[in-house]
């Protein structure tokens, strides 16, 4: 059984290095089919979606289920199964294209740009607000339950330590230290 030392850990340094990291996420859209994060830190290859509709698609999903201290390319990770997926399937690949355009003229008609050009998270899921009935929202948000949480390596950032019944499950193994609910 593991020991969870509950005191705020926040120094100086960490506070600095975690407030500049919140204002570096901004995603490139690449000639040739790639979607590049901020500095290069992780890029992806589209080939049946646009890249601007890609690079949408991680900001949206990034407003729908916003985690601080999630790097972009999880979400990246979790969206690039919908560009495969628009090679097989013409209708999906419709309402995606279509999805994001009417995100973007939404966008435009409030702010004067496209969704990726809109600064505020507030102001962006206010437009996803007000489009969370239409289908297209529904299946990317429905998919992001599996495509982000299903990452092992984001298990460990929410303090999930992973599957536990090749180890002879969670009973011998501290069943009861489940701090990441306790907030």
């Amino acid at each position: 059984m593991r020991t969870l030392d509950k005191r705020a850990k926040v120094t100086r340094r960490r506070f600095l290095k975690t407030a500049g990291a919140g204002t570096a996420g901004v995603i490139a859209v690449v000639n040739g089919g790639v979607v590049m994060g901020a500095g290069g830190a992780w890029a992806m290859e589209v080939k049946t979606l646009s890249p601007e509709t890609m690079a949408t698609l991680v900001q949206m999903a990034r407003d729908i289920y916003p985690h601080d201290h999630l790097a972009d390319k999880y979400y990246a990770q979790a969206m690039i199964g919908y560009d495969a997926s628009a090679g097989e399937d013409a209708e999906l690949k419709a309402m995606l294209e279509d999805g994001v355009k009417l995100l973007d003229a939404t966008a435009q008609a409030r702010h004067g740009g496209g969704y990726l050009s809109v600064a505020w998270e507030e102001e962006r899921v206010a437009i996803l607000t007000s489009l969370e009935g239409s289908g297209f929202f529904q299946k990317i948000r429905g998919g992001l339950v599996t495509g982000l949480y299903n990452q092992p390596e984001v298990w460990g950032k929410f303090g999930y330590e992973g599957p536990s019944a090749e180890q002879g499950g969670y009973i011998s193994r501290g069943f009861d230290d489940i701090d990441w609910l306790e907030a």
